[in-house]
């Protein structure tokens, strides 16, 4: 009986229905889908985001640490240097110190020796006119003694010099563990 009623246009209109129908049920599949794909992008977006703040975050950090260690290193180098320039010019100015005093006891020999009669005691004999003049020609080989003074005062110099410069390149600059 329905039959009848309907005629082509009718049978059309239900089939175009129908398969709009499920073209509808069709999309909200998809659109239900996309939407839950949707959710999983954008979740894995902000994790990647949270991954990306907490990687500059932990860079950050690091380089700040490494500054301090950097620091520390610089004024624990710096504290090395230091000590070992004092120890070095303590030991120049005690050695320079020692060779002074012993040019100084060396020069009072000589005057003594020069001049036998300004000691207080028995008058010694004086050198005879060989030895004197043998003496006097020793001297004459070897630098005068205030040359020889600065010749002293400079090889310490030198020396303490070279052995500060080993000390100073014996010195870890890198950060110790």
């Amino acid at each position: 009986m329905i039959f009848r009623f309907l005629n082509i246009q009718g049978i059309a209109g239900i089939a175009v229905s129908l398969a709009l129908g499920i073209l509808l049920v069709v999309q909200k599949a998809e659109t239900r889908h996309w939407r839950k794909q949707s959710a999983s992008f954008e979740q894995l977006y902000h994790q990647d985001q949270e991954s990306f703040a907490s990687t500059v975050a932990n860079y950050h950090l690091a380089a700040v640490q490494a500054r301090a260690a950097d620091q520390a290193n610089a004024q624990r180098v710096a504290a090395d240097q230091r000590n070992i320039s004092e120890r070095t010019e303590h030991d120049f100015e005690t050695r320079l110190a020692a060779a002074r005093a012993d040019a100084q006891r060396l020069r009072i020999s000589a005057q003594a020796a020069a001049n036998p009669g300004a000691r207080q005691g028995p008058p010694m004999p004086g050198l005879s006119g060989g030895t004197r003049s043998a003496a006097e020609a020793a001297g004459q080989d070897g630098l005068p003694p205030a040359d020889a003074l600065i010749a002293t005062e400079q090889a310490i110099q030198l020396d303490e010099l070279i052995k500060w410069v080993r000390e100073q390149a014996k010195v870890d600059t890198n950060t110790k563990p």
